[in-house]
């Protein structure tokens, strides 16, 4: 994690292979297919992202094979215990104070493992990701301000991505997470 508990590109990786799985145990190959297909639909096609090494889950033991040895015969992975800790520490952390294409994925995939904390985490969870939202809001209406006199497109430009914000608040103030 960076120092103020935001997490790197492997560790939304990382969070991708152990949602996947707390869904349920599945095949080594199909676990690493799915984290590519989704990393790579939120971000695109990159390569920082997509090499998180399901071996090294083995070797900390946050996975295990629960069907055959090693690679041998595509073993079926299952979460461990360790994994489940680790799983919520990812899915609770910080986003970054600015916006990222990380921060994208990372939000993409709370709200994908969202349902696996409890209601409390879940709805902590939401509020941060309310409070972001108003911060990020913040920041581009007094970008606007500063530039209220400037000449070009930029205040179209920020006018349309303020109301984006305006439209994800709304949409966050209105979400109930559903029971599991």
């Amino acid at each position: 994690m960076y120092a103020d508990d935001t997490l790197t590109p492997k560790e939304a990786s990382r969070l991708c292979a152990l949602g996947t799985l707390a869904d349920g145990p599945m095949r080594y190959g199909e676990l690493a297919s799915s984290i590519r297909h989704f990393i790579s639909h939120v971000l695109g096609p990159t390569l920082d992202l997509t090499g998180t090494s399901v071996e090294l889950l083995k070797y900390e033991g946050l996975v295990k094979p629960i069907h055959g040895i090693g690679m041998e015969n595509d073993p079926i992975l299952a979460i461990t215990e360790a994994g489940q800790k680790a799983l919520r520490m990812l899915l609770t952390a910080n986003l970054r104070a600015t916006a990222t294409d990380l921060n994208k994925l990372i939000t993409a995939l709370k709200f994908r493992f969202l349902h696996l904390l409890d209601p409390t985490e879940q709805s902590l969870q939401v509020e941060a990701l309310t409070e972001f939202t108003e911060m990020e809001q913040t920041r581009l209406i007094d970008l606007r301000q500063h530039h209220c006199d400037d000449a070009g497109y930029i205040h179209d430009w920020l006018n349309h991505e303020i109301g984006q914000l305006e439209l994800r608040m709304a949409w966050l103030k209105n979400f109930r997470p559903q029971p599991a």
